[in-house]
């Protein structure tokens, strides 16, 4: 083995191999992947055609919902997507899914599963979104799902899928009080390898940081849910149980109020985080 001091190189030597090495840290520098992180929001009203601008400034996705919103008489936001994304919003398209109340037995939450599916992918074209966007059944109700829950889920994920559609869920990401059962993982350890795009709810802190609205998002997967897709990290209004953890950063009525908005307006969101500015793939190229 040769010295170190035998393998000295000449100063021309040297800019030559200094030249080479730095062109190849450029290179891996740019081969590198980067991962980035967008904001966006959901509520069960329809913000108004004045407010998109100013939520543009902070998120780059909206909610839709293509059904009435839980708890609603109506739907605003039908007829509404071309103005949302006129705004430059990308998309997050729900509905609402049935209550465990509905669903009475095996047979009958099978049916009611392929029938809302064909109502979901009716409003997605009614609507104007293109094929193959990603539909978000938001299932309400949290813990270990039920037979009749399950029936209902998986031949709704399975009629969605098979009309050419993507099928996602919304479902809670956090530990069913008094047992370890997280909804997302139960839903998942249970579908038998079906195509399912998660959007999960965690609004505990941490990991959750409140009612905030980051510069850089964290991503989907700081939720502690690593194969989330979206990631709902506070809610309006406050969920004191579940959110007594949080920051002081929800207004003193417990909702969460985006940047450029004052309380009067009664404008209060749910924030979502997303690897992606248009999750549902429901903007058209």
């Amino acid at each position: 083995m040769r010295s170190i001091d035998s393998m000295r190189l000449n100063p021309a030597t040297w800019l030559v191999v200094t030249a080479v090495l730095l062109t190849k840290l450029a290179s891996a520098q740019l081969d590198t992947p980067t991962t980035s992180s967008y904001l966006g929001f959901d509520r069960n009203a329809y913000p108004g055609d004045d407010n998109l601008k100013t939520l543009r400034q902070t998120f780059s996705f909206a909610g839709f919902w293509l059904n009435n919103p839980p708890g609603e008489a109506g739907n605003q936001w039908i007829g509404k997507r071309k103005a949302i994304e006129a705004a430059g919003f990308g998309f997050l398209v729900l509905f609402n899914g049935r209550l465990d109340a509905n669903l009475k037995n095996v047979a009958r939450a099978t049916s009611l599963g392929k029938s809302d599916a064909q109502a979901a992918v009716t409003a997605a074209r009614r609507e104007g979104f293109p094929p193959r966007i990603v539909i978000f059944l938001d299932q309400e109700q949290g813990g270990r799902m039920l037979p009749e829950q399950k029936a209902y889920l998986y031949s709704w994920v399975d009629a969605v899928n098979a009309a050419g559609y993507r099928a996602g869920i919304y479902c809670s990401g956090i530990e069913s009080p008094g047992s370890r059962i997280v909804t997302a993982d139960d839903i998942r350890d249970n579908a038998g390898g079906r195509g399912i795009v998660y959007f999960v709810s965690k609004d505990a802190c941490p990991p959750s940081p409140g009612c905030a609205f980051p510069k850089k998002p964290p991503s989907p997967a700081a939720s502690g849910i690593r194969f989330a897709d979206v990631w709902q990290f506070a809610q309006s209004p406050k969920r004191r149980d579940v959110a007594a953890g949080c920051p002081a950063n929800y207004d003193p009525d417990g909702s969460c109020y985006p940047p450029g908005t004052s309380p009067r307006q009664a404008l209060h969101v749910d924030v979502e985080t997303a690897s992606t500015p248009d999750p549902s793939q429901g903007s058209r190229p």
